[in-house]
């Protein structure tokens, strides 16, 4: 997957404005991850999960990487169930069309 594939056209501004960030990080794991995560999930997200969300892209994208794979531990303040559910999310790396 190369980019959103999602449309967008029904999403308030917000949401609109989170899931372009998500696919528009630094790296491409980081757009790959958050990117195919927030398409999934950006729709059905909470204003509370939107928040964390926001909070969560604001780091680096070395460290999320490492804090996802487990290289680095996850800082205790992230240790909650949306950024394991970000870290269990499987992105779909090379699929087959």
């Amino acid at each position: 997957m190369t980019g959103i594939s999602r449309t967008s056209a029904d999403l308030d501004p917000r949401r609109r404005r989170i899931l372009f960030r998500a696919w528009h990080r630094g790296i491409r794991e980081m757009d790959l991850i958050l990117g195919q995560f927030a398409e999934a999930e950006i729709a059905t997200l909470s204003d509370a999960e939107l928040d964390e969300l926001e909070t969560i892209m604001r780091e680096e994208d070395n460290d999320l990487v490492r804090w996802i794979t487990g290289e680095k531990p996850l800082p205790q303040h992230y240790a909650t169930a949306l950024f394991a559910r970000i870290a269990a999310y499987r992105p779909d790396f090379d699929p087959v069309r």
